[in-house]
């Protein structure tokens, strides 16, 4: 593989660790993904000298290392590979290179014994220990009172690490830089079989080594709060584990990787509040509940039971059961007000940021809510059912049937769904969203003719060339590149298709499958994409993008 660090940083399987440049300035760091995407993450920004003068180099990474090579002199080189997790070795050859932190006012870099430093970052609660295995290594890092005045660090002709930890670095044997890059590759090489196995030969091969890539490399290991592995959405911008999101990750490891997968949902029944509420995200330092993600994880798990029989074990079913009553609670009790529908209280608790639907105030009573909710109910009560809980299950039945009632009666006319908003309740009259259309999941619900409504608008208002934009092609709203209000997004596809596919609008499904994969193609594994030119927007190395393509990648691959 070829990677470009711009796009997708260069990482591994379970290391905070990860190197990318800037695409503005085209500068390089070394970068640490501790704390989540509100922290500072560079570490060290890279520069190459030969003899004293500061030369260009080229960057060639691949899954197993990344090398920058000098641009007249490609003998001249510095290669790193991430071998364990916690650990970052350099390898130089016929060149200086210069590692520059940005160290702040407490920030510390001390030599605590020839040729072994520690780096204590106080913004990140982070140590670093930085020694020399073989070559020359120069530091200057003059103290001044309570930190470093600045500090430069030149490494030349030899093999070096860089190794990360909370409070204490232990000691260990470092492993041959040859024999480590052959570790690495090993690693990747077997992930890619289980997560691609069968597929790397078609047309999508590209799309698929990228995508095994991202699934692989934005995964980092147990630490502070997070409980289990964890695939974060992004190493480049978005480095959290995010609920919603966790739920494609999952469904994409489901096959192979059963253990992983329920680790994704795990982490959010272990960090559940006492309200029932699930956080927004987690990551090693935060949990944060700001905003509310609508329940999914059960729609989910449904799924995994169909992909794997690991997940019918009663007490994981159980776990799942359990937390679950915990969310419908939290819906019921706190974002429920009497005679109405649950509501959202930002754009954000939709996962839908900025959609028009949100445009003219809040609260909002939506319809995708209240079918997720309905899709949840049943789904709980066909589980009580498998637990022996019966009459829990009928309990959970009539919920679904009472909300259903409801949403049709408020949130539903001849010309389809709609929202409400603000303390009045009044109808939002702007009914050009996507989000408006997410009713689809409970399309086993519907009379056909709701159904073929719904499906017609989507042809004739929201299919584009490469797939569903998430506003109507003809809204005053709709906005290239504007997050939802028209970009295409992998989950919500995701949903379409499944939805449709499996209420009798197989060909419709198909179609929209072959779009998305072929976006791809175009886009890369991009957070969301242009609808009309397919270009690949905001954050490039998205794990949920990639999640949801090797889900529609396999479904192809089976049907022939």
């Amino acid at each position: 593989m070829n990677i470009d660090i711009r796009e997708i940083p260069f990482s591994r399987f379970g290391s905070y660790f990860c190197i990318s440049k800037e695409k503005d300035s085209e500068e390089v760091y070394i970068r640490d993904v501790h704390g989540g995407d509100d922290a500072p993450s560079r570490l060290f920004k890279i520069e190459v000298f030969v003899n004293g003068q500061q030369k260009e180099y080229i960057t060639v990474a691949t899954e197993s290392s990344v090398k920058f090579c000098v641009k007249d002199d490609t003998e001249r080189y510095a290669e790193m590979i991430i071998p364990e997790e916690d650990e970052l070795h350099i390898e130089v050859n016929g060149l200086e290179l210069s590692l520059k932190p940005n160290n702040g006012k407490y920030d510390s870099f001390m030599e605590l014994e020839e040729d072994k430093y520690e780096y204590h970052i106080y913004s990140k609660e982070l140590k670093l220990m930085l020694l020399k295995l073989s070559g020359s290594m120069r530091v200057e890092a003059p103290w001044d009172i309570i930190g470093n005045k600045y500090i430069n660090i030149l490494l030349q002709n030899g093999h070096f690490v860089l190794q990360s930890y909370r409070t204490v670095c232990k000691e260990k044997q470092y492993v041959d830089f040859k024999q480590g890059k052959e570790n690495v590759q090993h690693l990747f090489d077997k992930w890619m079989q289980e997560m691609g196995g069968g597929y790397i030969g078609n047309e999508y091969k590209p799309s698929l080594e990228k995508a095994a890539y991202i699934t692989w490399a934005n995964m980092v290991h147990p630490e502070g709060i997070l409980s289990d592995y964890a695939m974060y959405m992004s190493k480049l911008w978005m480095y959290n584990i995010w609920s919603w999101d966790n739920c494609f990750g999952a469904l994409g490891l489901a096959e192979k990787n059963p253990e992983l997968a329920f680790s994704q949902l795990d982490i959010f029944f272990k960090t559940q509040d006492d309200s029932g509420a699930y956080p927004d995200f987690v990551n090693d330092k935060f949990v944060s509940y700001n905003c509310i993600k609508p329940p999914i994880f059960l729609y989910t798990y449904e799924k995994l039971m169909e992909m794997n029989d690991y997940f019918k074990d009663e007490k994981r079913l159980r776990k799942v059961y359990e937390s679950s009553k915990k969310v419908m609670d939290y819906f019921e009790q706190y974002r429920t007000d009497e005679g109405r529908l649950p509501h959202y209280k930002h754009g954000n608790d939709s996962g839908w940021d900025n959609a028009s639907l949100f445009h003219k105030g809040m609260p909002v009573e939506a319809p995708d809510l209240t079918s997720f909710l309905i899709r949840s109910f049943d789904i709980l009560s066909t589980f009580a059912q498998i637990l022996g809980e019966k009459e829990e299950s009928s309990k959970y039945k009539d919920k679904a049937n009472t909300l259903y009632e409801i949403l049709m009666e408020r949130l539903y006319d001849e010309k389809g769904f709609f929202g409400r908003y603000g303390k009045n309740a009044e109808i939002i009259e702007k009914r050009s969203s996507l989000i408006l259309r997410l009713p689809v999941i409970i399309g086993y619900r519907f009379e056909r003719k709701i159904m073929d409504a719904i499906v017609a608008d989507l042809e004739e208002h929201f299919e584009a060339k490469y797939g569903l934009a998430t506003e109507r092609l003809d809204s005053p709203d709709y906005k290239e590149n504007g997050y939802w209000l028209g970009p295409i997004w992998a989950p919500v596809t995701y949903l379409f298709i499944d939805s449709l596919k499996s209420y009798g609008y197989e060909e419709a499904a198909r179609r929209l499958s072959n779009k998305f994969l072929d976006l791809t193609l175009q886009g890369g594994m991009a957070e969301n994409f242009d609808p009309l030119t397919g270009k690949g927007l905001v954050d490039t190395s998205f794990a949920w993008t990639s999640s949801v393509f090797l889900l529609l990648l396999k479904e192809k691959v089976l049907e022939g």
